[in-house]
C-alpha cells in the first residue's frame, strides 16, 4: 500500500517582501474600529466579535468628525481582563491604552515591531502621514505573518 499524500513545500507569496525589506504599509490592515470614550466593555465586546478584529481605537471627537482623534486602544487582552476581572460596567475609556503607539506606513516593519516590543504592546495605529489620521492598525500577528510568508 503507498500513500498517495504529496506533502508540499510551504513557500511565501511572491507579493510579501521579507521582513527586513518590508515596510509597516506591506503587512498593516488598512482601516479601523473605533468606539467613543463612553462605550462599555460590552460595546466594545461586541465591535470586536462583529468585524473579527483583536483591537478597537478609542476616539476622542472634538469639533465635529473631522477632529476625531485616536485616544487610546484596546486590545482583546484588554478587553478579556477588563471582562474577567470588572466585569462589564467599565468604559472603554478606563480600558484604553494610552498614549497611543502610532507609526507611518513607510516605517521599516523591523522598527514597528521594535517599537511593539519596547511598550509592550500588541498593536500599534497607523497614521497617515500628511493627515496624521488614522488608516489602519499593524498587529504582532501581521509582522509574524510577513516572518512567515516574505521571501523578495
Amino acid at each position: 500500500m503507498t500513500d498517495a499524500t504529496t506533502t508540499l513545500p510551504l513557500h511565501g507569496s511572491y507579493l510579501m517582501p521579507s521582513l527586513r525589506h518590508a515596510t509597516v504599509g506591506d503587512a498593516m490592515h488598512p482601516g479601523i474600529v473605533s468606539c467613543p470614550p463612553d462605550a462599555s466593555v460590552t460595546d466594545v465586546a461586541r465591535l470586536m466579535a462583529t468585524h473579527h478584529v483583536h483591537s478597537v481605537a478609542v476616539m476622542r471627537v472634538a469639533g465635529g468628525e473631522e477632529g476625531s482623534t485616536v485616544w487610546g486602544l484596546i486590545s482583546d487582552l484588554d478587553l478579556m481582563r477588563a471582562g474577567i476581572r470588572l466585569g462589564s460596567d467599565e468604559l472603554a475609556s478606563g480600558l484604553a491604552l494610552e498614549p497611543v503607539i502610532s507609526v507611518r506606513p513607510t516605517m521599516p516593519l523591523t522598527q514597528a515591531g521594535e517599537a511593539m516590543l519596547k511598550h509592550g504592546v500588541s498593536h500599534i495605529i497607523v497614521v497617515d502621514p500628511k493627515t496624521q489620521r488614522p488608516t489602519g492598525v499593524l498587529s504582532t500577528l501581521d509582522i509574524i505573518g510577513v516572518l512567515a510568508w516574505g521571501e523578495a
